[in-house]
């Protein structure tokens, strides 16, 4: 491939967005490359999720982020995030998976499912949500055991075990629970997260 980027961005989340918008800013070639949809954790988060964050911590580019709740949703950040990817028109190959990154000399040689890139920086913008943090236990494998949660009508009726002590993890007991669930939830200390 003779075009070399100047800045390759892998993940298209609200960082990999706001770096292709520094990197245009600032008259730097650019590609974003994301494994899936637009903000793809993003799409993955709970259904009905609201954020932890207030709208404003939330902004890229003091472009407000307009919400009648205290605090977003899971849709109006899809919405906030897509419009301003649009905006600025930035060169993202979506549904593609980075295979690869090697650095020769002072070029990195990227590899996709799809094809192969060369640019002079990588930035890796993957977040964490994407990463089950696995126990490495027996049966976390199993077809019934999910490392991501969406929705909590699925559960109802059923015996449901959830780890963690975080906020997503009290969300997710309480939710399926309410929704006639019998949750036990499993934690490492003795009292939940109130972080």
């Amino acid at each position: 491939m003779d075009n070399i980027y100047d800045v390759l961005i892998i993940g298209a989340g609200p960082i990999g967005i706001a770096c292709g918008i520094n990197a245009k800013k600032n008259n730097l070639s650019h590609i974003i490359i994301e494994k899936g949809c637009l903000v793809n954790s993003l799409y993955n988060y709970p259904i009905n999720m609201t954020f932890f964050s207030t709208s404003e911590k939330l902004e890229i580019e003091d472009i407000p982020f307009v919400t009648t709740n205290p605090k977003p949703k899971r849709a109006e950040a899809l919405e906030y995030y897509r419009r301003i990817h649009n905006k600025f028109s930035l060169n993202t190959k979506l549904f593609e998976e980075v295979l690869s990154c090697e650095k020769k000399g002072n070029i990195f040689h990227v590899t996709s499912t799809k094809g192969s890139y060369q640019a002079r920086h990588v930035i890796v913008a993957t977040g964490f949500y994407d990463i089950p943090m696995l126990l490495n236990i027996p049966g976390e494998d199993l077809p019934k055991v999910s490392h991501y949660y969406n929705d909590p009508h699925y559960y109802a009726g059923q015996n449901v075990v959830v780890v963690g002590a975080s906020n997503s993890s009290i969300d997710a007991a309480l939710e399926t629970y309410r929704k006639g669930a019998n949750v036990t939830l499993v934690i490492r200390g003795t009292e939940i997260s109130l972080g």
